[in-house]
């Protein structure tokens, strides 16, 4: 057990991580654009800002949680999503009182006690946005069109939106009921967990992925349909916004989101790959803040999972190929070589030139083969004669030619050849 790392956790050996240097550089890039700034938030929070926050009827709280007492004897968990660590943030640090609308986004690990069969990870990670303090539908149109070119800035295409709105505190009490009425007639066949929803939330039992509950919720009300006059205009404002944009989308009336704390506009981003995958969720939570004791302050925001995009980018090939590890390489034997390699290699990385020097006193022909496996374009040959003439022999990898350069100049030749 000691050398095998925990089910459901993953390792990003160096000869991957540059994927993921790709991505989150991409995901910076397009919330720069759009003038989101990164907010980063503690790996573990205080349990009761799950409970409160993502909502005690959820999956997520149910049944996926990391919960532990720490040696104070307080309950703690690991984050399982990004909204909350967020929400209480804006409240904690004051941001309440920063210019609105506040922009974040974030590309954090997140902890999930799944099944690892599903090809479903226990640790992963998200990039999310998060906005406090916009509420019109324009900022919901916003951040959609951020996650759609955010994708697309990956090479993903076909690409578009399934949208739905659950409504918010004045009309959904009424439409709850209407639901309650539906689903009293099916009560027995429900599973166990959404027993428990139904007096407490009952619109969870619409996201359930029970086979025997999503055969009952077949022909139930849906929110869309039960929306007061506010949500409405609210919906058709986004739909105007995203139709007059060029953004493709669809009416999804089942999508409710697997969190409590949404309200009004839930959306997912779909590909048309393989048939169709949700790439992306999200949608607004205009009472998160409050109900965690802040300031009455609007949401709205998406997560989606990393690991997942990067299967999907690995299967449709959109990946790019490994950077070389090094531009040059510097072989080196001989009394006094070393001290000479390490020097030049001083110089050119001070002059920002990736290279790589010989550690192991191998032989010339060890080195070279070394230099291939690296990508190195170059290798500068310091052996005792170079040496002791002031001149190193630089071998070019491309074209096997090789040309002596004086010493005192190789940084400056090499720079020339890399166009640096």
């Amino acid at each position: 057990m000691l050398t095998q790392k925990p089910k459901g956790t993953k390792d990003v050996t160096p000869d991957e991580s540059y994927i993921w240097q790709y991505i989150e550089g991409k995901a910076r890039d397009i919330a720069h654009l759009y003038g989101f700034r990164e907010i980063r938030t503690p790996v573990f929070e205080h349990t009761e800002l799950f409970l409160r926050g993502v909502g005690d009827t959820s999956d997520i709280v149910q049944k996926e949680m990391y919960t532990f007492n720490d040696k104070g004897n307080r309950s703690i968990t690991l984050k399982p999503e990004g909204t909350a660590g967020a929400a209480r943030s804006f409240i904690e640090e004051g941001m309440s009182s920063k210019p609105q609308p506040v922009k974040m986004f974030y590309i954090t690990p997140v902890f999930r006690y799944e099944n690892t069969n599903k090809g479903r990870l226990r640790e992963h990670h998200q990039f999310g946005v998060e906005v406090f303090g916009a509420k019109t539908a324009v900022m919901d149109a916003e951040v959609i069109s951020l996650a759609i070119n955010f994708f697309k800035s990956l090479g993903i295409k076909g690409l578009s939106v399934n949208l739905n709105s659950i409504g918010c505190e004045k009309c959904r009490p009424h439409y709850q009921e209407v639901l309650k009425s539906y689903l009293k007639e099916n009560y027995d066949g429900l599973c166990e967990t959404c027993k428990t929803r139904f007096e407490k939330n009952p619109m969870r039992i619409l996201d359930c992925k029970e086979d025997k509950c999503k055969r009952i919720i077949e022909g139930a009300p849906v929110p869309i349909d039960h929306l007061c006059d506010e949500c409405k205009a609210h919906n058709e404002l986004l739909q105007s916004l995203l139709a007059n944009a060029g953004i493709p989308f669809a009416i999804d009336p089942m999508i409710v989101r697997g969190l409590d704390y949404y309200t009004k506009t839930v959306f997912e981003i779909i590909a048309d790959i393989d048939g169709k995958i949700t790439v992306c969720g999200g949608g607004r939570y205009d009472n998160l803040i409050k109900e965690l004791d802040g300031p009455e302050t609007c949401g709205v925001g998406f997560g989606l999972g990393l690991e997942r995009l990067i299967m999907l980018l690995t299967q449709e090939k959109l990946l790019p190929e490994a950077d070389s590890r090094c531009d040059v390489f510097i072989a080196s034997a001989g009394e006094g070589t070393q001290v000479a390699s390490f020097a030049l290699a001083q110089s050119l990385r001070e002059d920002g030139i990736n290279c790589e020097l010989e550690y192991n006193a191998r032989s010339f022909k060890a080195q070279f083969k070394q230099a291939g496996k690296l990508g190195a374009k170059y290798v500068v040959v310091i052996g005792s004669n170079e040496l002791e003439a002031g001149e190193y022999n630089v071998k070019d990898m491309a074209n096997s030619s090789e040309e002596k350069v004086k010493a005192e100049t190789v940084c400056d030749y090499i720079k020339s050849k890399l166009n640096v």
